[in-house]
């Protein structure tokens, strides 16, 4: 609907339908969630891609509200390319904020395990949007399931291929949302995982 792409989700129009994810809607909740592990936050940097002007004006619209709400300042964070993420980093290490937001955004999900690594490497307690974060180090994720979000996008193919017509068909909401914690990464940067987040997580890595 943000990007204009279709005329609404339950009626789409045009040629095109599909999966919408919830991936920069649920800021607030990532938030919650990051607090939650790192209590004496305060300050949150969040990074995004000044590239995709779209997605980076949509995830501030979302988390700036979120963080007033819950008297947490942000320090926003801008990176493009990888030499930029080195650059923020090196940034952290000076002006040490309390924890990290990553965007939800193609180009950071690419860069998963350099941001991953770098947040361990400078003791950054970070949130990420996807499973592939913490699959590689990353601390803990709050975003779509993504294999869900898959199959359902599978079976929209199977009817399209079938004649069915993508004007009639809603954009489906892939409301699956999944929690994920790397406790090794916490028990490498010093923290102790609350057994509320154990339990409320779809996942713990350890």
């Amino acid at each position: 609907m943000r990007a204009g792409l279709v005329a609404s989700l339950a009626h789409p129009g045009g040629n095109l339908t599909g999966i919408n994810f919830f991936n920069r809607e649920i800021a607030g909740k990532q938030l919650e969630f990051l607090r939650e592990l790192v209590p004496s936050a305060k300050r949150i940097a969040v990074l995004v891609n000044p590239k995709d002007t779209r997605i980076m004006e949509g995830t501030l619209g979302d988390i700036e509200p979120a963080a007033r709400a819950k008297g947490l300042k942000i320090q926003v964070v801008r990176a493009s390319t990888s030499p930029e993420i080195e650059t923020a980093f090196d940034a952290f290490a000076r002006e040490r904020p309390d924890a990290l937001f990553v965007a939800s955004d193609p180009f950071f999900g690419s860069r998963r395990l350099q941001l991953s690594l770098l947040a361990m490497r400078h003791a950054v307690p970070a949130i990420y949007s996807g499973r592939e974060y913490a699959e590689v180090g990353g601390l803990i994720t709050y975003g779509s399931d993504i294999t869900d979000a898959y199959r359902r996008a599978g079976v929209y193919v199977g009817r399209i291929l079938k004649g069915a017509r993508p004007e009639d068909m809603p954009v489906v909401q892939a409301d699956k949302l999944e929690l994920i914690i790397n406790v090794l990464s916490a028990r490498a940067l010093g923290i102790s995982v609350p057994q509320s987040l154990l339990i409320a997580a779809d996942e713990v890595i350890e």
